[in-house]
């Protein structure tokens, strides 16, 4: 049974959400994903005129007769949304955590695909896999997988959205602040993140092309040559989600950290200015091997910030996909 804050939040979201894909984002979302292109739907008789191209020898040969084969634009596509709900994802220093931002994006992505009669379908992932659901069409389905990543992402005993605001301590120091706390408990697969099985496991599930939006903070290792893979069977997009306190530092004095993706705790001292030059640079660093990685696997990147809108990077995307396919 879904919670009534979990129905308000998913409302909330369709109303947001929903007036948004209406009033910006009409057009963006068709102009930039236009479907696989042309497939076979028949055999008919060849007439004077047709392109002997399409001549399908092996009917023509069976039947004693030339028979040609007739296409039709192939214009549904397969919207996959791979989201993050590991335990860094609930972090959040101001009024939404990233898993909060997560959900209204993918949100935004699957009323898009929904209005365009297009297929969406979720998958859930934190140390493991946690929800599939299989792409279909309709808005009830588009409902079920915006509660999902509102619902699950606070399931096996995480935290809600407030939760994690009330703990603005829990970060994923792992990367944030290079401490180097080692490795996550398999006990909680929540305090993990597994994006390469993530990609592995939807990349065995879809059998046709499709598009895939990666939604994570991609806090983990080894995920680089599995996106490269999926990338070269679907279109993948990825979506890094990020908060204002995991890029810069703010002096605080001695604080107790806790890492997410460990659970081990540290005592830091922010109001070190040479502790916090450490860390930002350390945060920009990590920044830059992502956008490297990315890059050298052919796959576009979506920022936004937790705190931030959500519609505007979305929009900016659309277009920068728009200019790419015009040049």
């Amino acid at each position: 049974m879904l919670t009534a804050e979990i129905v308000r939040r998913v409302r909330q979201i369709q109303v947001r959400t929903g007036r948004q894909v209406a009033d910006v984002l009409a057009g963006e979302y068709v102009s930039v994903f236009k479907g696989r292109g042309m497939e076979f739907d028949e055999v008919r008789p060849y007439v004077p005129g047709d392109d002997v191209r399409t001549i399908d020898w092996n009917v023509t040969a069976r039947s004693g007769a030339p028979f040609v084969k007739r296409f039709v634009e192939e214009r549904q596509l397969t919207v996959m949304l791979l989201v993050d709900v590991s335990r860094s994802q609930d972090f959040g220093s101001a009024e939404r955590s990233k898993r909060e931002a997560a959900a209204e994006l993918s949100a935004l992505i699957a009323f898009s695909a929904i209005q365009n009669d297009d297929k969406v379908g979720l998958l859930l992932f934190h140390g493991e896999t946690e929800t599939f659901i299989p792409p279909r069409k309709g808005q009830r389905h588009a409902l079920r997988v915006i509660r999902e990543v509102i619902a699950r992402g606070a399931g096996e005993g995480g935290s809600t959205g407030s939760e994690a605001r009330a703990e603005p301590a829990a970060s994923p120091l792992r990367r944030r602040f290079g401490l180097g706390l080692g490795r996550a408990s398999r006990r909680d697969p929540r305090r993990a993140t597994n994006v390469g099985a993530a990609l592995e496991h939807c990349r065995r599930m879809l059998p046709r092309r499709a598009v895939i939006f990666l939604v994570s903070d991609l806090i983990d290792d080894g995920w680089q040559k599995p996106l490269r893979h999926a990338n070269r069977r679907h279109d993948v997009v990825c979506v890094l989600v990020e908060d204002a306190r995991e890029r810069a530092s703010a002096p605080a004095g001695l604080l107790t950290l806790e890492d997410a993706e460990t659970g081990r705790t540290e005592v830091v001292d922010t109001g070190s200015a040479a502790f916090r030059e450490a860390a930002d640079r350390a945060a920009a660093a990590r920044v830059t091997g992502v956008e490297a990685d990315l890059r050298s696997a052919g796959v576009d990147l979506v920022r936004i910030d937790a705190a931030g809108d959500v519609v505007d990077p979305l929009i900016a995307f659309f277009r920068m996909r728009q200019r790419r396919y015009r040049a």
